[in-house]
């Protein structure tokens, strides 16, 4: 059913304290609806499937908001926005056309279907250790609750894409972490926000001139002897092309292994499914990227002509265009009246978690292989793991960008 915008645009909650229930309210006001992102600076929101999908492959939509987004040129946000982070970078998340294409295939060197395949030895030996680790605090402390977030959802992945770009300081991978948590906190105070990129770009900076004077064989140095050989990457794209594979790399993995993990432990039902071989743990992931995406909402996409859509609903040039994937992944239309159910045997577990056309996310099968090793091999070394507060305890992300859980605390072993 859809409601009135007679009221205004729906304005967008930056603490994402109820991101399932702000999409089912933008999806209410229509497959595409105006909505107001933080600022006060206004969006089409699109949570319609089939919208979303023609927008994003429709070669009149942009992600460059130096080009296509009066806003920025103009100076109405600048880097105490919140979402700066988000459009002003400049590598291939946030390219058009020919400049896409050609950081694109650069990119897409580093995450082939050979190196992806290749890393499961790695990260099947990361993930016994963590677990090992898991089991030592266990016996230290016998029932006490621990936070599977922290302790494992979180370190996999980024121990994962640092090796695999050669991040090797303990220092540098926690500068890392500060500011990728700032990118994705959409309650960052203005100059927590200013700081957070060209922080990021600094401690990105130092790795480059690291990895240039000892190159490794690590991805990094890949990109930059790619750049120093006459690749056409410059400088700036290098090290932003740099912050979107450390950020984007493992903030949504995290989210994966979280949501996952805490759909099964909060539904046994659906566990015991997995446990009895009537469904695998491939669609527990698929059905977690569908129901709980990593990325509630991604900004921003800009519109670089007039964009006529049904309902005499028309995109103006320049206006901006917010993707809202957990709008999508819950659509009735598209899944049914039990589309807000989490059910691993459902047949169409269809998704756009991480995005469509020619931005779909090239880490994608890494984020898979990562979730199909670790969340079985926890789920057998404990199995009898158990929640330690009840879901409603559970605090969400300062976040309406990232969806996932501040902590997920667990006993792995029942009290005595």
């Amino acid at each position: 059913m859809r409601t009135s915008d007679d009221d205004g645009p729906f304005v967008i909650d930056p603490t994402g304290r109820d991101v399932q229930g702000d999409a089912a309210r933008i999806r209410a006001r229509g497959p595409v609806a105006r909505v107001v992102l933080p600022g006060g600076v206004e969006a089409w929101a699109v949570s319609g499937p089939e919208p979303l999908r023609r927008l994003l492959t429709d070669d009149r939509v942009s992600k460059d908001a130096y080009l296509h987004w009066p806003p920025l040129t103009n100076g109405e946000v600048g880097p105490g926005w919140p979402l700066f982070a988000w459009v002003a970078v400049r590598n291939m998340l946030t390219a058009y056309g020919d400049d896409h294409r050609r950081l694109r295939r650069l990119a897409s060197s580093a995450f082939t279907a050979r190196r992806t395949a290749a890393l499961r030895p790695r990260v099947e030996a990361i993930v016994a250790a963590l677990l090992d680790g898991l089991d030592g605090l266990d016996g230290a402390a016998p029932g006490e609750p621990v936070d599977l977030r922290d302790r494992y959802a979180y370190p996999l992945p980024i121990r994962v894409i640092c090796e695999l770009f050669g991040v090797e300081d303990a220092g540098v991978r926690e500068e890392i972490r500060r500011c990728v948590d700032v990118f994705f906190r959409t309650t960052a105070a203005p100059e927590e926000a200013a700081a957070a990129l060209p922080r990021m770009r600094e401690v990105l900076r130092g790795l480059v001139r690291e990895k240039r004077a000892r190159p490794t064989d690590d991805l990094s140095s890949a990109l930059i002897a790619a750049r120093d050989e006459g690749s056409p990457l410059s400088e700036e794209e290098l090290v932003d092309t740099l912050t979107l594979f450390l950020s984007a790399g493992h903030e949504t993995t995290v989210n994966l292994l979280d949501n996952a993990i805490h759909a099964l432990l909060t539904r046994p039902t659906q566990l015991a499914l997995v446990r009895a071989g009537r469904a695998t743990w491939d669609d527990v992931v698929e059905e977690t990227l569908r129901a709980e995406p990593p990325v509630a909402n991604l900004p921003l996409r800009f519109a670089v002509e007039d964009i006529p859509l049904e309902d005499g609903v028309t995109l103006a040039k320049g206006e901006a265009i917010l993707a809202c994937y957990a709008a999508a992944g819950r659509d009735p239309d598209a899944h049914g009246a039990d589309a807000d159910l989490f059910d691993v045997t459902r047949a169409d577990k269809e998704h756009m978690a991480f995005g469509h056309g020619v931005h779909y996310c090239l880490g994608a099968p890494l984020a898979r292989l990562e979730a199909s090793l670790a969340l079985p091999a926890l789920f057998e070394r404990f199995p009898e793991m158990e929640p330690a507060v009840e879901p409603g305890e559970l605090l969400p992300l300062d976040s309406f960008i990232s969806n996932g859980h501040r902590a997920l605390p667990v006993r792995l072993r029942p009290t005595a």
